[in-house]
């Protein structure tokens, strides 16, 4: 089946994609930059306002992947707690990830803020909840940590969570007030306009393929037509390809399904997320949602690992939203879609450099919003070389190929099933 973002709400709501060129002769560039999401954007914005040619390749259109696509939060942070990262690095280069990891919002807002983009972004707070009786103790040692280091966090149980949720469902959960949510779909097209008038060249459908080093350099096609750079940027995330071999099996392209209502009734939307944070359940199968600016519930979780647009096929997040919040029961569900995120075998995103001039990015695992967009200009600096890959934010290391990769649709419906009856059998007891 042929993946398609057509009945995905930003996409229907934000009107006719910008016209972009596709590339129609050969091109010769300091850097090009193959995909078109927010990682490879903000990374040619940085390069256009540092003075390189730079030119981005994207196969469909900027957006047309997760980044444009997805769930709309804001969240700061990584996969594990701030000092796993001391265990697992050592002090001196935790102290960078973290310091980076933990301040993605804070970034990405200064960067909508100077750019003038309106993509409906606030900044009302991330709540982490604890999904039932068993998950508190993983996230109160969360916010502990983050607590700790100084970190604006609040610990909420009882009513003073209901206050934000507008149920009591969940025992307890942590507030990170850094984060927030935003359109995905006008960030992207925000950044590609800004990143274009900067001087950065982007084409649309132009799908790059036999990438080779030449003379010092790099070449690559794309329509038929030969490109030329010093420097090259592979950013595909979730969509990568046979560009390079071994990175279509370096991480798993799971499926994410979203849903969207109509505009939920006024007595409604006071007492459905009345505090507007968005909210990501820590849990044995991850369910994220949020009330967006026009009053939409907008939730996402694990669906069909195939393409689809349709509502019916992911009636276990629409169930989940109306166990929550039981008058959803009554709304229309006007948007279903998914897309591909990548996932790591240790659920850290991942910076490769296998050759020189040549630089990889990619494995969000489901929060690749603040952070690819705030990477961008790190990895604009590596790629200028004002910085060497060593002093990137996050750590550059080998590729590797995952055993079994083919079989990952089978092993992902086969975890989730799991997940679900462990989670049922605990909610038993």
């Amino acid at each position: 089946m042929e993946e398609t973002a057509g009945n995905a709400l930003y996409l229907n709501q934000n009107g006719p994609e910008p016209s972009w060129p596709v590339l129609a002769g050969p091109k010769t560039v300091d850097v090009a930059i193959v995909g078109g999401g927010l990682t490879g954007l903000s990374t040619a914005l940085h390069l256009a306002e540092a003075g390189v040619s730079v030119a981005v390749f994207e196969a469909h259109v900027p957006g047309w992947g997760a980044s444009g696509r997805n769930g709309g939060q804001l969240n700061p942070g990584l996969k594990f707690d701030p000092s796993w990262f001391n265990e697992r690095f050592g002090e001196d280069q935790a102290r960078s990830i973290v310091a980076f990891g933990w301040s993605t919002v804070d970034v990405t807002a200064a960067l909508v803020d100077r750019l003038g983009i309106d993509c409906d972004l606030r900044r009302n707070g991330t709540l982490r909840a604890a999904a039932s009786e068993r998950d508190i103790a993983g996230v109160r040692r969360t916010y502990d940590d983050m607590r700790a280091l100084g970190m604006p966090v609040d610990w909420l149980e009882g009513e003073a969570l209901a206050a934000l949720t507008g149920h009591q469902h969940y025992p307890a959960a942590l507030l990170d007030r850094r984060g927030g949510d935003v359109d995905p779909l006008k960030l992207v097209r925000g950044l590609a306009g800004s990143a274009a008038r900067a001087g950065a060249e982007i084409f649309a459908r132009s799908r790059a393929s036999d990438l080779a080093e030449q003379g010092g350099g790099w070449r690559f096609t794309a329509n038929g037509h030969e490109v030329r750079a010093a420097k090259v940027l592979i950013a595909c995330n979730g969509y990568a390809d046979r560009l390079w071999p071994g990175l279509a099996e370096a991480s798993v392209p799971v499926f994410s399904s979203v849903l969207a209502s109509e505009p939920l009734p006024s007595d409604l939307a006071a007492r459905v997320m009345p505090g507007r944070q968005v909210l990501y359940e820590s849990g044995l199968v991850t369910v994220y949602c949020r009330v967006d600016a026009a009053g939409r519930m907008v939730i996402g979780g694990r669906g069909p690992m195939r393409p689809s647009s349709d509502a019916a096929s992911m009636g276990a997040v629409r169930r989940h939203a109306e166990h929550l919040w039981p008058a959803l029961a009554s709304v229309e569900w006007d948007y279903a879609w998914n897309g591909r995120v990548s996932i790591t075998p240790d659920h850290l995103p991942k910076l490769h450099a296998p050759w020189a001039g040549l630089l990889i990015a990619y494995g969000y695992n489901g929060r690749g919003v603040a952070l690819s967009t705030a990477l961008g200009a790190h990895l604009a600096e590596s790629l200028t070389g004002s910085v060497t890959t060593e002093t990137l934010p996050l750590p550059v290391s080998d590729m590797k190929r995952m055993a079994f990769h083919r079989f990952w649709p089978i092993g992902v419906q086969g975890a989730i099933a799991a997940s679900r009856f462990r989670q049922m059998i605990a909610d038993l007891f």
